[in-house]
C-alpha cells in the first residue's frame, strides 16, 4: 500500500502494536509536529482521515489513538515526524481508562 499527498504519505507501522497500525510520515525532513507549516499539517490531517477510512473497512477497529513522540525524553527514536494512528479494539487490554495518559506509569487513571 502506497498513500500519498504532494506531503505526506502514509505506511503500515513495521513493528505494529495492533492490527493495522498505520504512520502519516512528512516528506520533508522534520524532527516534530512542531517543525510543520499551516500546509503540512493540513496534508497530514488529510492522510490521517484517509488512513481511519482503509482502517475502517479493512479491520473495523473499535477505537484509535493518535500519537505523535516529539523528543528524546519523550519516546522519539527515529527524528523523523511521523504520526501513529493505532487501532484499538474492545478487550486488546484490561482497562484502557485514560489511554494515551498511560505513557506515564501510574498516571493512566483520574
Amino acid at each position: 500500500m502506497f498513500i500519498e499527498n504532494d506531503l505526506a504519505w502514509i505506511k503500515y507501522d513495521k513493528y505494529p502494536v495492533s492490527p493495522g497500525h498505520m504512520l502519516i510520515i512528512s516528506k520533508r525532513h522534520i524532527p516534530d509536529f512542531f517543525s510543520t507549516t499551516p500546509e503540512e499539517r493540513r496534508a497530514l490531517s488529510q492522510l490521517l482521515d484517509e488512513a481511519k477510512q482503509i482502517l475502517d473497512e479493512k479491520y473495523h477497529p473499535d477505537g484509535y489513538n493518535i500519537g505523535v513522540n516529539c523528543g528524546e525524553d519523550a519516546g522519539q527514536s527515529i527524528m523523523h515526524l511521523h504520526i501513529h494512528l493505532i487501532p484499538r479494539y474492545r478487550g486488546d487490554m484490561e482497562n484502557p481508562k485514560g489511554g494515551v495518559r498511560g505513557v506515564i506509569p501510574g498516571k493512566r487513571g483520574y
